[in-house]
């Protein structure tokens, strides 16, 4: 399964206590998936963890025992969607219960009544998400986001997660809206928000070994690039010390400029801290380097006077 079926298959799981919160996430399947077959009320969904979810909302709210049926994709029998019914006195007092009339439901924002209190905010975007989310692997890229029918919609969606200080934009797909989140951080508080525990726990699993990673691509490349500037500036200094030494002018020079030239010819991979601690009397990194950089300056000198 994908990380985002992982995530909604958790969120389908615990039992939510509060009737006011019942309504509330009940309130978001049924503006998400609700539908109208034939005059007939019913929550559609291609998810059974949904189907049994919208089913276990209902009978904990209502106390009604609604239907769960599967309806076959074609040839493929193991793959289709579900369909939750009720008895037309059912539906009516599911959708007054959930503040929906019944000619008005889909893709319609719920009513803010339903939505006063914190804990019912978050059971409204746990049933959205599961309704109509999705989440890309945090292994590849952070994104987060919920299909919406209408622009009402998608407002709701971006307004309640401003209240938990979550900017989400609003993007046009083709003829649905998207709410959309693709900050870490956010992700992470959005999945907190929802309940999704073991989900967040894997990916800050997940974030702390690309950090780590990225982390230690960044030093390997630096000390990469440290390397092979060392070695070109090494190369340089030693092509210099071979043309004072071929034209007489290393053995003018004095002992602390001679003796620099003979070390950088005899450790042409050590580092200029190398050399001067090698040095008789050693040096610091900037002696070393001042003596090479001397030495590199007279045989330019040399080489322009030749010239």
């Amino acid at each position: 399964m994908s990380f985002s079926s992982d995530v909604k298959e958790e969120l389908c799981k615990p039992e939510v206590k509060g009737r006011h919160c019942q309504l509330a996430e009940l309130a978001a399947l049924v503006s998400f998936l609700g539908a109208d077959r034939d005059g007939v009320f019913c929550v559609h969904t291609e998810n059974v963890h949904v189907a049994k979810r919208c089913y276990m909302l209902i009978k904990q709210a209502f106390g009604i025992a609604a239907d769960v049926k599967k309806i076959s994709s074609g040839a493929d029998t193991k793959r289709g969607a579900y369909e939750v019914t009720a008895s037309e006195k059912d539906v009516k007092k599911i959708l007054e219960g959930v503040k929906f009339t019944d000619a008005a439901f889909t893709s319609m924002p719920i009513s803010a009544i339903l939505l006063q209190k914190e804990c019912c905010r978050r059971s409204f975007l746990r049933g959205a998400f599961v309704s109509a989310g999705s989440m890309s692997d945090p292994e590849k890229s952070y994104h987060f986001e919920i299909v919406c029918g209408t622009m009402e919609q998608a407002l709701q969606i971006q307004d309640v997660l401003a209240g938990f200080s979550v900017q989400a934009g609003i993007v046009r797909r083709k003829k649905r809206l998207v709410a959309y989140v693709k900050e870490g951080n956010d992700i992470i508080d959005i999945l907190n928000l929802m309940g999704a525990h073991s989900s967040l726990m894997n990916m800050e699993n997940v974030r702390i070994l690309k950090d780590m990673r990225n982390r230690v691509n960044r030093r390997v490349n630096c000390e990469t690039a440290n390397l092979s500037k060392t070695v070109g500036a090494a190369a340089r200094q030693i092509k210099d010390i071979e043309y004072l030494e071929k034209n007489g002018l290393l053995l003018t020079l004095s002992p602390a400029l001679v003796q620099a030239a003979s070390l950088r010819k005899k450790y042409p991979d050590a580092s200029l801290t190398e050399l001067g601690e090698m040095s008789d009397p050693p040096v610091g990194r900037s002696g070393m380097n001042h003596r090479l950089a001397k030495l590199s300056g007279l045989a330019q000198k040399a080489r322009e006077k030749q010239e």
